[in-house]
């Protein structure tokens, strides 16, 4: 315009950005008191979902020693590990056919319904049963969340809401050892489980209420004349026979590592059965994937051959599974150290924990900065992070095993967990940008299920590793009658003599010790797996 000049020209406000952008990509988002009460739910549904990895760590010794089955603990968080993980992709890709609304809702139901159940137990096997279903509602309750999400406002606001989802993961992370303790103070850890059904019936009714029938194609006003393709063809493209081998796989492996040396001899005929059922799968898995991207099929993979061929990718995600067994070691196994060892509460063993449950989002803020602010590769965060971690436990190993508690847990504590932060953070950043487009929504997945499904594996080898070594060292101490009694319940330990107490908690100590210095060699595994992701093609924008 004549005359004018830049000065001249008024600045876009926000509005306006959102207003250009929904011109055009023509879609039209939710505004208001809707958007606001969808936001609310969504991140209510996620926050308990997630929640339920983290709140039974200060809560396994209650539960166990109330069901008389502390020496098999551990699956108790295996068990929602394993499908929480193992079925995400399946969620996302069955709620294109379905519709967003009617799948996340389901996820949510079968989410709510089964923390019931599991707050009704009456018996380990029955919570070990219920937590698999529940793991499977949490997993579609978290995967629909991510599908959502980037579906319910303009590419402008994504970012913040992006931000927001963080904070939800690192908020549920580092309520849950805490709100477990405080839970278990009178000894009442049903309501782990039970506090879901409220709090999911509230979220489930705000999405039934707020999200509309068709979303996110709810208000387009001139529809594609195609036709959509009919559900049978939809329903072809998913890829159930990757997805029940991923899963036959990580349960036949896990299963053997939980139960060798502890219930079965490593010899014995059940093991020997599961780990070649485990390779069987395993090979089936790299097997199907190669059939599927050489041969003429409709099926979109759940793990795809071209992962295979991408050494950076391949590299990242040995780092994911050897990440996912430090940290979810940690989060289980260092508030139960609290209890059988130093003799603390519930509560105060998750007050304890904060240390490492604040330093993990702290370094992976700062991961994101050095990448975005400072331009650092994300390969040097993680290869930082790695170091860190294997120093962390290497500390974490010489703890002593009395029942004093010396100031610099607390340190090492943070060591650790400011490690994986940086790890977890920069393998995130850099998974985008070493994919093919058409592989990134897969991609993510699988960064995010061989983390937690390498976290259930690491959380088998330590349980083992502590159930044989108090066994063995207990045997010369007690009667077998009360190893198998305090193997049941730890609580058993606080009605020894005195001698023999300060001896059994001396032999669990060395036993926590023990399962860190395994940790140690997960942690300096990541060195050599980083090294793989090294390339001068690897390529950050500006």
């Amino acid at each position: 315009m004549e005359g004018s000049s830049l000065n001249d020209v008024e600045p876009l406000s926000e509005q306006d950005v959102v207003d250009e952008a929904l011109a055009r990509d023509g879609q039209h988002y939710l505004a208001g008191w809707r958007l606001h009460a969808m936001t609310a739910a969504l991140f209510l549904s996620l926050f308990i979902a997630t929640l339920e990895v983290s709140i039974v760590s200060t809560s396994l010794v209650t539960i166990t020693n109330a069901l008389h089955a502390f020496g098999i603990s551990s699956w108790i968080v295996v068990a929602y590990l394993l499908t929480y993980t193992g079925s995400l992709i399946i969620w996302a890709k069955v709620s294109d056919i379905f519709g967003r609304k009617s799948i996340i809702c389901l996820a949510l139901l079968v989410f709510i319904v089964f923390s019931g159940a599991c707050g009704a137990a009456q018996s380990i096997i029955q919570l070990v049963i219920f937590r698999v279903f529940q793991g499977i509602g949490g997993s579609g309750v978290y995967s629909m969340v991510m599908v959502i999400v980037p579906e319910m406002v303009p590419k402008p606001k994504f970012a913040a809401y992006s931000s927001f989802v963080s904070m939800v993961f690192a908020l549920s992370y580092l309520l849950g050892p805490v709100l477990g303790g405080v839970i278990n103070i009178n000894g009442a850890w049903r309501w782990v489980f039970l506090l879901n059904v409220p709090c999911g019936a509230v979220a489930l009714a705000f999405l039934l209420l707020v999200i509309p029938r068709a979303f996110p194609d709810h208000a387009v006003i001139e529809r594609s004349k195609e036709k959509s393709p009919p559900k049978n063809m939809i329903l072809r493209k998913l890829d159930f026979v990757g997805f029940l081998l991923l899963l036959a796989a990580s349960v036949f492996l896990v299963t053997a590592l939980e139960e060798a040396g502890t219930q079965y001899k490593w010899s014995s005929a059940l093991v020997v059965i599961l780990l070649v059922l485990a390779a069987l799968s395993w090979l089936g898995v790299i097997g199907w994937s190669w059939f599927v991207d050489h041969k003429e099929t409709s099926v979109e993979p759940v793990f795809t051959w071209r992962f295979l061929q991408n050494r950076v990718f391949m590299g990242a995600l040995l780092n994911t599974i050897f990440s996912g067994v430090p940290f979810t070691v940690a989060v289980i196994e260092i508030p139960q150290r609290f209890q059988a060892v130093n003799a603390l509460s519930p509560l105060q063993a998750g007050l304890r924990f904060l240390p490492f449950a604040l330093s993990s989002p702290v370094g992976a803020g700062i991961s994101s900065v050095f990448v975005s602010k400072l331009k650092v590769p994300p390969v040097v965060i993680v290869i930082l992070g790695s170091i860190l971690q294997t120093i962390g436990a290497a500390l974490m190993s010489t703890l002593p095993a009395s029942q004093i508690i010396i100031a610099e847990n607390y340190g090492y504590q943070v060591i650790l967990g400011f490690g994986l932060g940086l790890n977890i953070a920069g393998l995130m950043v850099l998974t985008p940008f070493v994919v093919e487009k058409r592989d990134l929504a897969v991609a993510m997945g699988a960064v995010t299920q061989f983390r937690i499904m390498g976290g259930a594996l690491g959380l088998a080898i330590a349980t083992n590793v502590l159930n044989t070594y108090v066994k063995s060292h207990l045997s010369a101490s007690i009667a077998p009658q009360q190893v198998s009694t305090i193997l049941s319940s730890a609580e058993e330990i606080n009605v020894l003599d005195p001698a023999v107490r300060s001896t059994v908690r001396a032999i669990f100590g060395h036993g926590y010790n023990l399962q860190m210095k395994v940790l140690i060699g997960f942690g300096a595994a990541q060195i050599p797996a980083s090294l793989l992701m090294w390339g001068n093609h690897v390529k950050m924008p500006e």
